[in-house]
């Protein structure tokens, strides 16, 4: 769907609205919107804002959608500045509830039963109400257990899909038009929300997320995951145990009693995710977590979840180690093997550079007061400044860190996080030279060598066979020239156009000289209407070279 078919949608013509709103009227110029002139008169003053707060502003006002799209932005502190991610993680989507009667009627269609047959209350006051879904209390009529309700808002899907569409709909025009969006890579940025999005309307898979976590954290007796009840789990209902606390960001730090077990609760929980099980939480910030009779966690909100496999995790412990021991050669080895990245196209010197200089930082710290979180910022920064791009899993891997690591010093500063992490280091350094897993690498390259052991014979005879026959053939794919295409079309036209001109102009200039009947002011007719000609078309010349201001 192009930009003009887009304009035509009255949600878009809003979007446009709330960005002349918020000062981003110049992106509205850039991208040449239909009807601008006329919107940017509603135009209204704001407060003096930085750029990342008027963006904040912005897409709280656009709704669900773009809400949604800052909060997985700022999980990517791969990609994105620091001060924008800061901005970011102030992002509300607390909506005002859904009639009662409305959110009755998704949940007897998700249901497809009678609700009095499944429910002897159902609480009509919402317990949370967010852009996607709000939140009721009930007790199951059978099991008779409290149960939390977690509802889909009703006709929230389509107004999702139409957001969408238009976010890619644009993305051409702002990547053309937009140096941020080109440096940021907002195409990918919009697959990655559509991808987040779409499953985070799933609850189906929340409930088998919960499941999964669940069952690998059964020895965490100070943690607590929500029972589901599949029996009455929809996509757009997810029913799980109701359970009482109160949320950490609602609570005051100085009233806490327990806050050195809680901080350690904390990082234990969200690290043995990460290290242990490889299936973690991307999002475990103070809001996400429920105190329960001051001494036990319950993690909420699981629709966006992380996953290592095992190899990732191995090397992430010989990172851990490589910093430790100041072995710069062997973290950019490891960085390049984690991140994929394309040694072609980076600058080790300068790389290896930027590593030492930050272990250097680090050096002097006592591991004690090591800060893990602002070593793994100052690790996704740099590698940021060598466009070197982080994994979508590795990336909320090192934001699920960084954020449960300020939680826990929120609460407990002088925590020794290296000491919490280190059992799980050991363990994972342990399994991975276990028998087990080295016999399991052993025969996985032994598969794959004597795959290609069967296979290279013949593909070698198959490339001498297209040679000896004169076909092979060897393409080249030129790539990034959409731009000089497009800036060589507008010049031919507007070259074709200038000789046009220049030659109405002459002939009319003739015709003037020749005193050729019929006359009007004593000229001929002809060449009075060739000049008009000439006038029109230099106006529409001119006023194009004056629109794209490249003049």
């Amino acid at each position: 769907m192009d930009i003009l078919a887009l304009s035509k949608l009255g949600r878009f013509r809003d979007i446009v609205g709330v960005l002349f709103k918020y000062g981003f009227d110049d992106v509205a110029e850039r991208l040449q919107l239909p009807g601008k002139i006329l919107i940017a008169k509603t135009r209204i003053a704001v407060p003096e804002m930085t750029t990342w707060e008027r963006l904040r502003h912005t897409l709280e006002e656009l709704g669900p959608t773009f809400v949604k799209f800052g909060q997985i932005l700022s999980l990517r502190g791969d990609l994105l500045p620091a001060e924008l991610i800061k901005e970011l993680e102030k992002l509300q989507d607390n909506v005002a509830p859904v009639p009662f009667e409305e959110i009755m009627g998704v949940l007897k269609k998700a249901l497809k039963r009678p609700l009095e047959e499944i429910f002897s209350l159902i609480d009509e006051e919402p317990i949370a109400a967010g852009s996607l879904a709000q939140v009721h209390g009930a007790v199951l009529k059978e099991e008779n257990m409290p149960v939390a309700l977690k509802i889909k808002r009703p006709d929230i899907a389509r107004v999702i899909e139409i957001d969408l569409q238009i976010l890619e709909g644009a993305v051409p025009y702002l990547s053309e038009h937009l140096e941020f969006a080109r440096t940021y890579d907002f195409g990918n940025l919009v697959k990655e929300l559509k991808r987040a999005l779409r499953r985070e309307l799933n609850f189906t898979l929340e409930a088998r997320n919960m499941q999964i976590i669940s069952q690998s954290l059964a020895g965490e007796k100070d943690a607590i995951i929500p029972q589901v009840y599949e029996d009455y789990t929809r996509s757009s209902v997810l029913t799980m145990d109701l359970i009482e606390g109160v949320k950490l960001k609602d609570l005051e730090t100085e009233k806490i009693e327990e806050r050195e077990q809680l901080a350690r609760i904390g990082i234990r929980l969200v690290v043995k995710q990460v290290l242990e099980n490889g299936f973690f939480h991307a999002d475990p910030h103070p809001g996400n977590f429920l105190i329960i009779d001051g001494s036990k966690v319950c993690l909420l909100d699981w629709g966006v979840v992380g996953i290592l496999p095992s190899e990732t995790r191995y090397e992430l412990v010989e990172l851990i180690a490589a910093i430790v021991e100041m072995e710069a050669e062997k973290v950019l080895d490891i960085l390049v093997s984690l991140t994929g990245a394309n040694v072609v196209e980076i600058n080790e010197k300068l790389l290896l550079r930027d590593i030492l200089e930050i272990l250097h930082l680090y050096h002097s710290v006592t591991i004690g007061r090591l800060d893990l979180g602002q070593l793994l910022m100052d690790l996704n920064n740099m590698l940021r400044t060598h466009h070197i791009k982080l994994p979508s899993d590795l990336a909320l891997m090192f934001k699920a860190m960084v954020t449960v690591e300020g939680t826990a010093r929120k609460l407990y500063p002088d925590l020794d996080v290296i000491a919490e992490i280190e059992p799980f280091i050991n363990q994972l350094g342990m399994e991975r030279w276990s028998m087990s897993q080295v016999w399991r690498r052993f025969t996985r390259q032994l598969r794959l060598y004597l795959k290609l052991q069967s296979s290279l014979p013949g593909a070698i005879q198959r490339i001498m066979q297209k040679v000896e026959q004169g076909e092979l053939d060897i393409r080249f794919k030129h790539e990034n020239l959409g731009g000089l295409q497009k800036s060589l079309d507008n010049v031919s036209n507007r070259l074709s156009f200038s000789i046009i001109l220049g030659a109405v102009i002459i002939g009319s200039s003739m015709i003037i000289t020749t005193g050729v009947k019929p006359l009007i002011f004593g000229y001929p007719a002809i060449g009075l209407v060739g000049y008009l000609i000439s006038a029109v078309l230099g106006l529409i010349v001119a006023f194009n070279i004056f629109r794209s201001r490249k003049f």
